[in-house]
């Protein structure tokens, strides 16, 4: 059931964001005096975070780390107030604000941190660039195949800028960083099948339309989301088992094993990626239509899926909710398993690597900079420049597979992707799925 009941709309031009479409002619943000990166180096960076739910508290107190948190935004003002008065991140001197534009209207905010749900990453992340701020957001950073091409033509017209992304594995030195060396090394041989396994995302419903909290602004929150009625289960933490804000457990745990797998074998590059992406092994929770659910109050991402991504040289990359979560490297030589708790198998109890990862090595995976922490990395490219180790462009590539597993899995058949034109080939069904329109207001300005 799609009404108005128990929404709050507030229909003007600032709310509704209104003045998006013409930022191209008249900028509407003030831009940041001048980037951080130039200022002293005993200056302490200013920062902004934008989204302090569970997640967004946790990236705010490690961004304390680095800077002063001087504003805080959510449109849950539970949230916004916790955080204002928060003693590791605004240590009750931090502004705090429902509206996001606020934040990327000050002049003296040098970073903000992007810990939304999945929907609104990509509309404030280029905002945040036009305005002229560093930026730090979460994983998966886009909804859509289209909003991958906007993100990275939004950061490719602003080079001056750091934008970093939430993918903490790239920063796993016994684990996942031992793993990618180990294949980019040659040390298992060709490797022609990958498997990251990612969990299946829950089931529930249906659930019974309520009223917001008043604390909540749940027409802001919807932001570029159709319009529908209140549900805590939509809400907050659980808006990752809706398509209509995420991809389920595709995009949620695909965004750092994918990432991952992509990255071992150098098809993190932009005009890499697959030919095929076969989801005839997919269900729902719910009925589906044309790749849609039939129903608006269960939860519709998938729960049982192999989807299987084909690329050119026969390598096959499975994404799976079947069997343990972590990704298995099979080589011509010998097989490894890596995840957050273990890397295992031959390889590595036999040290193939011995003499063969070390401080070079990390470096080198670290783009020229020494081998420390996730967050130490982008504040460190901010300070002196340079590319941090997880960026826009590789994340693009992980979030094309991402989001085709999805739409094959949505449909379930198989469908041909061009990788160099970034093309769904010969189903114009699927190749609708790679955006999607946006509520009137909403929309994401074009770099």
């Amino acid at each position: 059931m799609r009404t108005d009941k128990g929404l709050r709309p507030k229909p003007n031009r600032r709310t509704f964001l209104g003045a998006t479409g013409a930022l191209a002619a008249a900028p509407y943000f003030a831009w940041t005096q001048p980037a951080f990166a130039n200022r002293a180096s005993t200056d302490r960076p200013r920062i902004g975070c934008i989204g302090v739910g569970s997640m967004g508290t946790g990236d705010a107190q490690d961004h304390a780390r680095f800077g002063d948190v001087v504003a805080v935004c959510d449109v849950d003002s539970h949230h916004c107030l916790r955080a204002k008065h928060h003693d590791g991140i605004g240590r009750g001197r931090a502004d705090a604000y429902e509206d996001y534009r606020r934040v990327l209207d000050r002049d003296d905010v040098d970073v903000v941190s992007i810990v939304t749900p999945d929907h609104w990453h990509v509309k404030i992340a280029v905002e945040a660039l036009l305005a002229g701020k560093h930026v730090f957001c979460q994983k998966p950073l886009t909804l859509t195949l289209e909003e991958n091409r906007l993100i990275r033509a939004a950061f490719q017209a602003h080079p001056d800028l750091v934008f970093f992304i939430g993918t903490q594995q790239r920063s796993d030195r016994d684990r996942f960083l031992r793993a990618i060396n180990m294949v980019q090394q040659g040390l298992l041989g060709r490797v022609t099948k990958i498997t990251a396994g990612v969990d299946g995302s829950p089931t529930g419903g249906p659930f019974t339309p309520e009223i917001p909290p008043e604390q909540l602004d749940w027409y802001m929150w919807l932001g570029q989301a159709p319009l529908v009625d209140y549900m805590s289960r939509r809400c907050h933490y659980e808006f990752r088992w809706w398509y209509e804000y995420s991809g389920g457990k595709f995009t949620d745990w695909g965004a750092h094993h994918v990432d991952i797998a992509l990255w071992a074998m150098g098809l993190d590059k932009q005009g890499t990626g697959p030919v095929e992406v076969d989801g005839t092994d997919a269900k729902h929770p719910v009925a589906m239509v044309d790749g849609y659910p039939t129903v608006d109050d269960c939860y519709n991402t998938s729960h049982d899926f192999n989807v299987i991504s084909r690329f050119e040289d026969g390598l096959e990359l499975h994404l799976t909710s079947r069997g343990r979560n972590g990704i298995l490297f099979e080589g011509e030589k010998g097989r490894l398993f890596v995840n957050r708790g273990r890397i295992s198998g031959e390889p590595i109890e036999q040290n193939w690597d011995d003499g063969k990862f070390g401080d070079e090595e990390l470096q080198k995976l670290y783009r020229g900079k020494p081998f420390e922490g996730h967050k130490e990395n982008f504040y460190r490219c901010i300070r002196e420049g340079g590319t941090p180790v997880s960026d826009v462009y590789s994340h693009v590539q992980t979030m094309n597979v991402c989001h085709l597993s999805s739409i094959a899995a949505r449909l379930g058949r198989k469908i041909a992707w061009d990788p160099v034109s970034e093309q769904v080939t010969g189903d114009h069904q699927a190749a609708a799925m790679m955006a999607r329109k946006p509520r009137p207001g909403f929309e994401i300005p074009v770099v």
